[in-house]
This record gives C-alpha cells, structure tokens and sequence, in this order.
C-alpha cells in the first residue's frame, strides 16, 4: 500500500477544481465536479467509462473549456484556455489516446513544441541525449531514429511517459498509463511515479486496474455519472467498496461464472509463419470454449492472429474451419468464413472516428442491410437498436459520431458490429483495455452466453487475471512462438504463465 501523502486540512493544495461543468452535444459530461491534489501525493480518479473522468483531465490540460467552474493553482485561479497555457503552468497530460506526430521520432516527439537551439540551429544531439536520459529513468531502451508509427503500442506509449517527465511539470495526469506495458514496464513506471512523489509532484492516476490502485495511490476520487460519489484515503476503502462506488450496485464476482460444455473444432491453425514475427505456431479452439492467447508485448500474438484474419500475409501455415482448409488473404476472406475480429486498436483499426455509431455498425454487414447498392438505414437502425440495449451502450442518438462515445462504449460499438454479422469465431484481442470494471463484467456475462450457444472464443489479454478467470485453455507466447499451453486455466497460477512468457 502508498505511504500517505501530505494531505491535510493545514497543507494547501497543488490543485483544487471547483464546480466543473461541461456539455457535449445531447451528453452533460460533468455536473458540478470537485477535485484537489496535493503535492508529492497520488490521487487515483476512477469511474466508469463516461463518468467524466477523461472530460476532467481535458479541462485540466486546455484540451477542452469549461462551461463554468474555477480551476486554482496554489490558490491562484488560472485561466487553462489552451494546451499551451496548461504546459506553461505545470500542468502534463498524458492521454488515455495518443498524441504523438507518426512521421517523427520518439526524440522529436517528446521535444515538439519546446525544441532548443544553440546559435539560432536545433540543438539535435542535446535533444537525443535528454531522450535517452529519460528512456534511461524509465528503464527502457527506444530506438530514438524510428518513426513514432514503427514503435509498438507500448514503446509508444513510453514515448508519452516520456515526453510529459521532459516538461518539469508539477502536476502530471496520467490517464491509463499502463494499458499497454508489460509488469516490468508497471514496475518501472511506478518507480517513476514514486520519485516524482518524492519531489513534491502531485500526480493523478487513472486506471481500471484497481491492483495498480491499492500499490501506488495515496487517495481516491470516485465520479459516476458526471458527479463525484466518494473520495478518501486509500487504506479507508476496500477493493469491493470501490467497485460498488464505481458502478452503483454490487458485483459479487469480477469472473462470471459458467458451465464448460466444450464442442467440436471450430478453428485449427497448423504451422503458422510470417518472418521472425510468427514461427510455427499451431493450436486449435472448439466451439463453447474461450482459448486463453498470452504473453509479454511482443511475443507475437497479435501478429499471429492477424495473418489468421488475413490483415497480413502468411509466409506458410494452414488454417481449417470446421475441419476444411480455407484460403484467407483478406479480411473479406475471414468475414466470409465466419470469423470476426476485435482489434487491439478500437480507434486505429475498428472504428471510424469520423463516422456515427450507427455506420459504424453497419460496416462489416452492409451485405446484408444494403439493397441496389442503397443502405436500408431504417433497418440498419432498429437492427443496432437491439444492441444498444443488449450492451448498454450509453448513447444520446444513433447519429453521434463514434469519436464521441468514451473508451468504454466505442469497444461496445465494435462489439456490436460483430455480433450482428453472427461470427462462429470471435477473437477479442485486449477485449477490456480502457474498459471499467462494470463494462468488463458486462463483457464476461456476454462472452459466457457466446460459447454457452457454441461459439468459439480467442481471447487475447495482457492482463493475467483475466486470462485466469475468463479461459478454459490457455497458450502462452514468446518470441513468435508457442512456449506452452495450460490445459485446465482454473488450475493455472500467474506464476506458471509468466515462467512460459519469458521463454
């Protein structure tokens, strides 16, 4: 558990918000939100997907503005109307998506915006030392050279670690942190975090993994619904309690329970390559079964299931559908076959952002809901009405545009696009990354009731908990490789998998 910070009624604080309020189209996003940090402490904000959280922080960081409310910095009110006053102010955000340029480095990446020059000239070897000095602290090693699109999710992510450490700022928020590291890159982070404490940073923490919570959080703030419900020291509050606050009702389980009735082959994968990426890779998933797919970053398993649903091309291998060699070399191809993907990238590879919720549904079925080459949008739209209800996707209309909806909902977007075009093989790569814990029971529930009607589940997850809890067999990948698999996933520990992980 966190050593307790500074907190107290004769400390002023770093940070007090007041009264925050804002409005989207047809969404009110904060009612009248509270928040205080201190410095040198971790305050944990947590909520739902779409409790406010993120809409806070962007108030915070200049990227939105208030409808009204005051922000105070060592009790001075200041006026954060651009991302540039926020920098200029102290105030570091890294968001829960993204910011960096693809076409640049990680060096000039993290040094955008505040590049320094000697004699009127860049000052590049200066830049490239003070990078690799910050992938130092972190304890990780980035190829400074390569673009920023080159870098795996979770080397990108560092890149933003990165770049918020390179402000000296005093407040640093970090919103989902570590949805994409490996525990040794946590471990390091949160080394980061507790140095950062100990120089009288004040930090904030949003996460959905509420172990993270309990090891580096000082204090809570819990928002539902755009309001704030709780807030009070970490070591006042039970992990239960916190998971009620959150979600408004009680979750007995976070793992669902179901009765295991395992079916014939569904999908059977032999010899599967793709350069040093993928080797040999071979393994089979029946219908009413969840196969466990693990690993750390970059042991292949996100590369492996791409070349199954054709989005890369396999140097060798065979697939079989129901016991029949099929020939996939696209996506259209695995569609066709039944087999639908639900990609680690919501944002990047399964929605598109500009487009509404309804057209995001109807994409992979427009076969279906089209007729002479004309879209049937009423039927599109009572079809997605079902699933809207199904997944409580909290919507105002089926015209808001996908970019809109928070982390939580544009997963079940994607969700529900899948599962109107009725795929025998689902695969879920990172299903609840970015999700809360109330969303990701719903998630279970509605994977549990896909195998029970004999579906075929591959689930990808970097969160071992969820590997445990969710699959019946579990392969653990490294270096492109199968090292292993555990036949009976209720008798794994987290132990076992990670000795299989690491080779």
């Amino acid at each position: 558990m966190s050593s307790s910070a500074p907190a107290s009624a004769n400390t002023q604080p770093l940070l007090t918000m007041r009264q925050m309020v804002k409005s989207f189209p047809g969404v009110r996003a904060l009612r009248g939100v509270d928040l205080t940090l201190y410095a040198g402490e971790v305050l944990a904000l947590l909520g739902e997907n779409g409790a406010g959280k993120s809409t806070l922080m962007k108030l915070l960081g200049g990227a939105h503005l208030p409808d009204s409310g005051t922000i105070a910095l060592n009790g001075k009110e200041i006026d954060l109307h651009s991302p540039q006053a926020a920098r200029q102010a102290g105030v570091a955000v890294i968001y829960q998506e993204f910011n960096l340029v693809p076409g640049l480095t990680a060096c000039e990446n993290i040094f955008l915006g505040q590049e320094t020059t000697r004699t009127g000239v860049l000052d590049l070897r200066g830049e490239r030392l003070r990078a690799a000095e910050l992938f130092r602290r972190l304890g990780v090693e980035i190829n400074l050279d390569l673009p920023c699109r080159r870098l795996t999710t979770a080397q990108q992510q560092l890149v933003e670690i990165a770049k918020a450490l390179s402000l000296d700022a005093r407040i640093i928020v970090m919103d989902e942190p570590t949805a994409a590291l490996t525990s040794h890159e946590t471990e390091c982070l949160f080394d980061i975090i507790r140095e950062l404490r100990r120089d009288g940073i004040g930090i904030i923490y949003i996460s959905h993994r509420l172990d993270e919570i309990f090891t580096i959080a000082d204090r809570v703030s819990i928002l539902r619904d755009g309001a704030n419900v709780d807030e009070r020291p970490i070591g006042q509050i039970t992990r239960n309690e916190l998971i009620e606050r959150m979600v408004g009702r009680e979750l007995k389980d976070e793992f669902p329970s179901r009765v295991r009735t395992i079916g014939s082959p569904c999908l059977e994968v032999s010899g599967l390559c793709r350069q040093q990426a993928v080797r040999d890779v071979s393994f089979t998933v029946h219908r009413g079964e969840i196969l466990g797919l693990t690993g750390l970053v970059g042991a292949g398993r996100t590369e492996a299931i791409r070349l199954i649903f054709g989005a890369d091309r396999r140097d060798a291998g065979t697939i079989r559908r129901d016991g029949r060699v099929i020939n996939i070399r696209h996506p259209r191809d695995a569609i066709a076959a039944g087999i639908g993907l639900l990609t680690e990238d919501r944002k990047l590879q399964g929605l598109v952002l500009g487009a509404s919720v309804r057209e995001n549904f109807g994409l992979p079925n427009l076969g279906r809901l089209s007729r002479c080459g004309f879209v049937q949008q009423r039927q599109e739209s009572t079809e997605f009405a079902q699933y809207v209800d199904l997944l409580k996707i909290r919507i105002p209309h089926q015209e808001q545009p996908v970019r809109n909806l928070s982390g939580g909902n544009q997963q079940k977007v994607v969700l529900a696009k899948w599962l109107a075009r009725n795929c025998d093989l689902l695969i879920f790569d990172e299903p609840t990354r970015g999700v809360d814990v109330g969303a990701k029971y719903e998630i279970y529930l509605l994977m549990n009731q896909l195998v029970a009607a004999g579906k075929a589940i591959v689930m990808i997850s970097s969160e071992l908990p969820e590997v445990l809890g969710m699959a019946d067999r579990i392969l653990v990948m490294h270096t492109g490789r199968v090292t292993g698999e555990i036949a009976d996933a209720r008798q794994a520990t987290q132990e076992q998998i990670m000795h299989l992980a690491v080779g």
